[in-house]
């Protein structure tokens, strides 16, 4: 048993030494997939958490505890959602979407928006408390004071990005759902990883384990880096 777990990683070894093709392919659309996924939920979380610490509205309370709530969405829920809205008889099926990467992008993108809105809104909120006086005397407006916010901010809402990073290219569930784990089309990384353990395949599983685990170690050293540097920025 030993033997083969040991020739299994060697063999594993090999392929990332290699530069193995199907490897590089199957790792290329996991980054590819989780890069736009966040891209897009920052572009929608970032703003839209800024402008809840900020503004005073009825029932704010009540969106900050649904915002706080999605964070720990399950993923199979999301990929179930997604795949009724874009199959055949949902609203979007005339447009082909469904195992499709861009599929897989919109799950992720569900995801980790709330993650990142989250994280957003209470960062601007503490920082919007600190500097409240100051936006008063000046006469600044919320709606002003959001941009200047997001850049004071910008190396803590790094972190976010980078949790929110970790969380799309680590799903499983969802984008199997919706991505169909379909060979050279929407293969990536965990998918191939369960399917290829299911199989007995376990050194191109290995590999790819052993990529995830470098890119979740890299994720994670950036998030301290930009934590340090934003308690630097603050201190």
């Amino acid at each position: 048993m030993l033997e083969n777990v040991s020739t299994a990683v060697m063999t594993a070894l090999g392929l990332i030494r290699s530069l193995d093709g199907d490897l590089l392919a199957i790792v290329g659309l996991s980054l590819r997939v989780s890069l736009a996924a966040v891209g897009i939920a920052a572009l929608l979380g970032l703003p839209f958490g800024a402008a809840v610490a900020v503004w005073r509205f009825p029932g704010r309370q009540v969106v900050i505890v649904i915002l706080n709530a999605l964070m720990g969405l399950p993923p199979v829920v999301v990929g179930l959602a997604v795949y009724l809205v874009l199959s055949r008889a949902g609203p979007l099926g005339a447009f082909g979407l469904l195992f499709t990467p861009t599929a897989m992008v919109l799950a992720q993108s569900l995801l980790v928006l709330p993650i990142i809105a989250a994280f957003t809104r209470q960062t601007i909120a503490d920082l919007y408390e600190e500097y409240a006086e100051q936006f008063s005397s000046w006469g600044v407006s919320p709606g002003r004071a959001m941009g200047t916010l997001l850049w004071d901010g910008r190396f803590r809402l790094g972190t976010a990005l980078l949790a929110g990073f970790g969380r799309a290219s680590a799903e499983v569930g969802a984008v199997m759902i919706v991505g169909g784990n379909i060979r050279h089309a929407t293969r990536v990384m965990t998918t191939t990883i369960a399917l290829e353990t299911s199989k007995g395949n376990l050194p191109l599983a290995l590999a790819l384990g052993l990529i995830l685990m470098l890119l979740v170690l890299t994720v994670n050293t950036a998030a301290m880096v930009l934590q340090e540097r934003g308690r630097r920025v603050h201190g």
